[in-house]
């Protein structure tokens, strides 16, 4: 133990920061020893000083001046929990700027604009930590950036939306549609009344870009990342996917293929046997897969308070280690710099829904449409008959643009009604 008094300031004091004061405090002794100095709490920023709180914050320590905290020359560390873009990237900046390291959980800012932020800490040999921008209290992306440095990971398959997955799962298990599984989701505070975010994969989408950036040493944004949300997904498609023995689950998947990088978000259907689709309710999982050392999974609370800070102190302890040592940790590693490929080369498989006439032919008249495209059938089924017949195929692997094809192809016949649903399969042999 130093003499030396490390100091950290917060910013913002919600969910989140306010579990990070929590635990500063409560756990201050445990931290010191783990850390070989006191941490101290030097401020807390926050929009109102009269706004209630799940904390007490020490008299003084409020402040609306965000700005003159982090300028201050004798903080060490300062913690971002504010999210968002702005003020978020300003604040860092000049924290960083002024000498501090900086903890975040801000994962829209890092997929964002990332860089500018890891060559500012670089440029002043400071620490970004962000441990939990992605899952919460899962540990994954120092496994990714530390303990599979000497690998190489070629895929990663993960649920990492806790509002999502909650709906989905209340989809399966009860037979809800999305609306009713939503309002529920709403009711027990996993969904935000504005949902957006989630059920449209935005937050899903930013998780992506940091893990892939991450895995494949190279820099991916959000923009990058193919997204689709669960709004469209329907009581039928979920009952289908229980026809094959699936589970519709909405997917961030990073993948290598040859040599460039493949980003997407969307549902889709994977087999009820894949660790992946034992995942229920809020909780998130990620699914790694490397050449050395095979699969590996991580599963917890993806969000919260409580994970979400115990993610955020992880990062202290780790980076308040580095300060006392004089020395930064791993920086931004994107020395592969991949190509990020267009959605149209990504390759999967299908599950095609076709509302057609109940007629002579009509079999055959689709699988060319399928077969004109390149695309293989793997399976095929028929439900129903005269005006209620539909057709559902299940495809061999093929791009998303011969699917695509495909799909306004039969969507020009006159034996088919609709395409009522078209979803990817994800984690299944061929």
């Amino acid at each position: 133990m130093t003499d030396r008094r490390l100091k950290v300031a917060v910013l913002g004091c919600g969910s989140v920061g306010s579990q990070v004061v929590r635990l500063l405090q409560e756990q201050a002794a445990d931290l010191a020893a783990r850390v070989g100095a006191p941490v101290d709490l030097v401020g807390v920023a926050v929009r109102r000083l009269d706004a209630a709180r799940d904390v007490e914050v020490p008299d003084g320590l409020l402040t609306t001046d965000a700005e003159a905290l982090v300028a201050r020359d004798d903080v060490d560390l300062v913690i971002e929990v504010i999210g968002g873009i702005e003020p978020a990237r300003t604040l860092i900046l000049s924290a960083l700027e002024n000498g501090a390291s900086v903890v975040t959980a801000n994962k829209a800012l890092l997929a964002e604009d990332g860089p500018t932020l890891f060559e500012a800490a670089e440029k002043v040999g400071r620490d970004l930590y962000y441990e939990a921008a992605v899952a919460g209290a899962i540990p994954i992306l120092r496994p990714l950036r530390e303990s599979l440095a000497g690998d190489t990971v070629t895929r990663v398959l993960g649920i990492v939306n806790g509002t999502t997955n909650f709906i989905l799962d209340k989809m399966d298990t009860s037979g809800a549609g999305f609306a009713e599984a939503l309002e529920e989701a709403q009711e027990l505070g996993y969904a935000e009344a504005d949902p957006t975010a989630d059920v449209e994969g935005f937050d899903a989408a930013a998780k992506a870009a940091i893990l892939a950036s991450l895995a494949f040493h190279s820099r991916v944004t959000a923009s990058d990342v193919h997204r689709e949300g669960i709004s469209e997904v329907t009581a039928a498609d979920v009952q289908s996917a229980r026809e094959m023995g699936s589970v519709v689950k909405l997917l961030a998947i990073c993948e290598l293929r040859d040599g460039a990088v493949a980003v997407r978000v969307h549902p889709a259907m994977i087999p009820r046997s894949h660790p992946l689709a034992s995942v229920r309710e809020a909780y998130n999982a990620v699914f790694v897969e490397s050449e050395a050392a095979g699969q590996l999974m991580f599963y917890g609370p993806g969000a919260g308070g409580a994970p979400t800070a115990s993610a955020v102190l992880g990062d202290v302890v780790t980076v308040a280690r580095n300060v006392l040592a004089g020395k930064r940790g791993a920086g931004e590693s994107a020395y592969a710099d991949r190509a990020v490929l267009p959605m149209g080369e990504t390759v999967t498989r299908y599950h095609v829904a076709i509302d057609v006439d109940d007629k002579a032919g009509v079999l055959a008249t689709v699988a060319l449409a399928f077969a004109e495209h390149d695309v293989s059938i793997q399976t095929v089924r028929q439900e129903g008959r005269d005006d209620d017949a539909q057709l559902v195929v299940v495809s061999h692997s093929a791009t998303d643009a011969q699917l695509a094809a495909t799909v306004e192809h039969l969507r020009g016949l006159d034996i088919v009604r609709e395409v009522t649903s078209v979803m990817r399969v994800e984690g299944a042999d061929e």
